[in-house]
Parts: C-alpha cells; structure tokens; sequence
C-alpha cells in the first residue's frame, strides 16, 4: 500500500488549503482506492495560517471582534495553542477581501493590533503572527496605535489611520505601548524577503495589487521612508531594509521596530508546528502546491518548502497548481519531481475559480492512474 501526504498551500480565491487536500484526496481514491492518505493542510502567513496550525495542533478556534481595515467592526478568527501560544493572520483583521472596495490610503492594521491586545489578555507567552493577504500599506503603524503606540502630526495630534495619515507624521511616540509586548515571543510569519521602502520595497512590488496608482507610489513609499527615519531616532536603528519588513504592506517592519519581535519563513515554522517532517518517514510520494506555480516559488513559497522537505527526506515531490507559469523548467532543479495544472482546457479566470473542487479532483484522479500505472 502506497501512502501519499498531500501538504498544500491553498488556492487563493478559489480553494482553501483543506478544500485543496479534499479534492485531490477523493480524485487519488476514485483512481487507486488502495492508496493509504494522509492531509496536512498548510499555508505559509497568509490566509488559512490560523485553521491550518489550529487544525494541526488540535488548537482552540477564538472569534472576536475588531476594527476591519477601514474602521468598520468585523468578527476575525484567531487560535491558541496549548493556551501559551496565539496563531493570528492579519489577513483576519486587514485582508484584501475586506478592504478590496476602498482607498488604500485609509486602510488601517488597527484591527490586527486589537487582535494582539486579545491575545495577551489570554495572558500567551508567544504570539505567531502571519503576514500575508494584507490590504493595507500603513507600516504597521495601525497595529501600533491600537497597542498604545502614538504617531503625532506638528501639532501633537494624533495622524489618522493608513498611509494617508502618514503624510503628517512628524514624532513617533513609543513610551505608552503595551509593557506585555517586552516578555512576550512575538515572531511574524512571512513567505517574502522584500524591504520596507525602495525599489523592491512594500509600495513598489506589492502596492499596485492593491489599488496604489503608478502616480502615488513614489510619494507613499517616501512616507514610509519618512516613517523608518522617525521610528529609527525613537528605537535606536534603522530595521527598513530588514528582509522581510516590507511583507504586509510593511506590517513586517511593525514586528521588528514597535513590538521588538522578529521574522522568519512562514512555511518553515508551520511545517514544524505540524511535524511534517515525521510524517515524511514512511511516506511513497508528497503532493503540495498553491494557486499559480511560477519563479516565485523558488523565493519562499510553501511549495518549496515542502519539496525541499521532502528532498532531505528522499522523498519524491509532485506540486499541483491552479496555472503554471510559462518557464517552470528550473523549478524541477530544485526538488519538483512533476508540476501538473489542474486546468486542462482554455478557462477564463472566474470559470477556473468556479469550477476549482472538480479541477482539483480531476487532477487528484489522473495522479491516482499515473501511481498505478508506474507500479
């Protein structure tokens, strides 16, 4: 009996990570029913983080009420860990789906901070915070303010919230912010390496997916630049051109500078969390995969790092894939043993996401046969 470990990253905006690991596993049945499965949903700090550890972990669900990213009250879900470790996606308080609709410019992490605040009211000792599926731009600074942080214009007033506020930040105001933050573990999960400001920068790279316009680019990242000046002079050294600040529209840089935590691969930590890697021992064949597979895969997304996983293992890595860039060739250089898309037939985008479940399955099944055939 063959035993297969599917461990995928979701398929944004058409298939949740469990979804993904569901679809395929009855497709894998329906071709060869004598294949033993196991799912490990996964993702990498972006959306789906929290059930993928909490699920893992046989963690605590925890729904609570916050600011959304403009301001408006919004139930986010967040998890606890053996009541000593909080799981938070700030894609839950600050997502693209909330804030789709709206000026980037007013779009806030306020709700992220509130989400902080729960947590420590929890009285946790670690807090794992996943910075992905962001809609915001504001450097953090929202999560800043609702954790007691103060960001003042010329006149001592308090800037509005988002990077429209940031346009009048004249003194970065550290004192007030919550004393727990100090003897908490506060790690931030990331899948990218970009700095705060600069050409590869959070505005530049990541800004126009989110409705930043060609023309204000250039004057919003100089306002995060003007944001690392004043936070350096308040902490005592420039953490912008850290890698991995710039993730979550500069949310990254919020972790480093105003709550003294750190960053690290968001897929690394999970696949510890879960134990992926004892999983792997008796394993025949790994299935992982995400959304779109393309050269940024090789740049820390969860795919790799499950085939590079399974590599040290010697184990062998198929990756599955909503659509496949053209040039996937140095993709299998590094550990991909086949990279397959689940479409097969030309689909316009909406009937690819409408018709994702059947995709994913059809897909799962034709992997089944090919099992089958090669033994």
């Amino acid at each position: 009996m063959k035993t297969i470990v599917i461990a995928t990253d979701s398929f944004k905006g058409s298939a949740s990570s469990q979804e993904v690991a569901e679809n395929l596993q009855r497709g894998l049945t329906v071709a060869n029913p004598s294949l033993k499965i196991k799912k490990v949903p996964l993702a990498d700090g972006g959306e789906g983080t929290v059930t993928a550890i909490v699920d893992a972990t046989k963690g605590r669900l925890i729904s609570t009420r916050v600011s959304g990213p403009t301001g408006s009250q919004i139930d986010a879900k967040w998890g606890l860990i053996d009541d000593q470790t909080a799981v938070i996606e700030m894609a839950a308080a600050a997502g693209y789906t909330q804030g789709q609709t709206t000026d980037v410019a007013v779009r806030s992490t306020y709700g992220v901070g509130e989400l902080i605040e729960v947590a420590l009211d929890h009285g946790v000792s670690k807090i794992l915070l996943g910075l992905g599926g962001s809609s915001t731009n504001d450097g953090g600074v929202g999560m800043a303010q609702a954790l007691g942080g103060h960001f003042y214009d010329r006149n001592g007033h308090e800037i509005s919230r988002g990077i429209g506020g940031l346009k009048d930040l004249a003194k970065v105001d550290l004192t007030q912010i919550d004393h727990r933050i100090s003897v908490v573990q506060m790690i931030g999960l990331s899948d990218v390496e970009n700095p705060l400001t600069g050409q590869l920068g959070a505005t530049r790279i990541f800004g126009p997916q989110k409705g930043i316009q060609d023309e204000q680019i250039a004057d919003f990242d100089a306002r995060l630049q003007r944001l690392a000046r004043l936070t350096a002079a308040t902490v005592g050294k420039d953490l912008s051109q850290v890698p991995g600040a710039g993730a979550a529209g500069g949310l990254g840089f919020g972790v480093l500078a105003f709550l003294k935590g750190k960053l690290t691969s968001g897929i690394e930590e999970i696949m510890k969390l879960v134990d992926l890697k004892a999983m792997l021992c008796d394993a025949d064949l790994v299935i992982t995969g995400e959304g779109r597979i393309d050269s940024q895969t090789l740049s820390g997304k969860l795919p790799m790092g499950v085939a590079k996983l399974a590599d040290s293992a010697k184990v062998p890595v198929i990756a599955v894939a909503g659509s496949l860039a053209a040039d996937i060739q140095p993709l299998y250089d590094q550990g991909f043993d086949l990279i397959v898309s689940t479409t097969t037939r030309p689909l316009t985008v909406q009937e690819a996401i409408h018709q994702a479940p059947q995709l994913i399955e059809q897909t799962g099944f034709r992997i089944g046969k090919l099992i089958q055939l090669i033994n």
